[in-house]
């Protein structure tokens, strides 16, 4: 069990990684700004889930295996980013693969931890969506989670897959390879077709609110 959430995870680091160089190369970084960018986006989300479950000093940084990962996946993108562009929505892309991988993952770690199953899922939610936050936050962008489509549900319910097949003593593998194409299908989906949420209706004026009350 410990060699498959390692093995999701550093699949998962790359696959992040890849996308916060990529995002870095667009936006003209230079090569230490893509490979900051391409470390925080693959290691955020997995930081944050070891601290919530006790799992310390995290793997990030205990770990030579996890910033290796980031290194090569950066140094990549940066010296052939051309290549890396010919596939279609590269950053979205390797988004949604690190998100699969991150979210069955970190389900899994959380159960070995003993987090109950509900719970579980939701940190591999958290797993999922932290790097991508991350990365789009250090871009001055809104995350793609506050807008793209079903992009945390997606996490949710890849997660959910993994908690449920432990919680009916199912193999670990089958779920959480099932749970990782259930993820990465919807985003796919999701992404191709323009599924998403509801988005709240916008009124005639949209000046925020004064502090006496509505703007008028």
């Amino acid at each position: 069990m410990e060699t498959l959430v390692l093995t999701l995870d550093l699949i998962g680091t790359f696959a992040f990684a890849l996308s916060g160089a990529t995002l870095g190369v667009r936006r003209r970084l230079d090569i230490f700004g893509v490979l900051v960018l391409s470390f925080a986006a693959a290691v955020a989300g997995g930081m944050t889930r070891d601290v919530l479950i006790g799992a310390t000093p995290v793997a990030a940084i205990s770990d030579w295996r996890y910033p290796a990962t980031t290194l090569v996946a950066g140094i990549v993108t940066f010296f052939w980013a051309p290549l890396i562009e010919r596939i279609d929505y590269p950053v979205r892309l390797f988004d949604a693969m690190g998100l699969a991988l991150f979210a069955v993952a970190g389900t899994q770690k959380a159960l070995d931890y003993g987090i109950a199953p509900p719970m579980a899922a939701a940190l591999g939610m958290l797993t999922g969506i932290g790097g991508g936050i991350a990365r789009d936050v250090l871009m001055a962008r809104v995350p793609l989670v506050l807008q793209a489509e079903l992009y945390a549900i997606a996490a949710l319910a890849g997660a959910a897959v993994v908690a449920l097949g432990y919680w009916l003593n199912l193999p670990a593998l089958p779920c959480a390879l099932a749970g990782a194409g259930l993820c990465f299908g919807l985003r796919v989906m999701a992404m191709h077709y323009g599924w998403h949420l509801p988005i709240a209706l916008q009124g005639n004026n949209d000046e925020p609110p004064t502090p006496d009350g509505p703007a008028r």
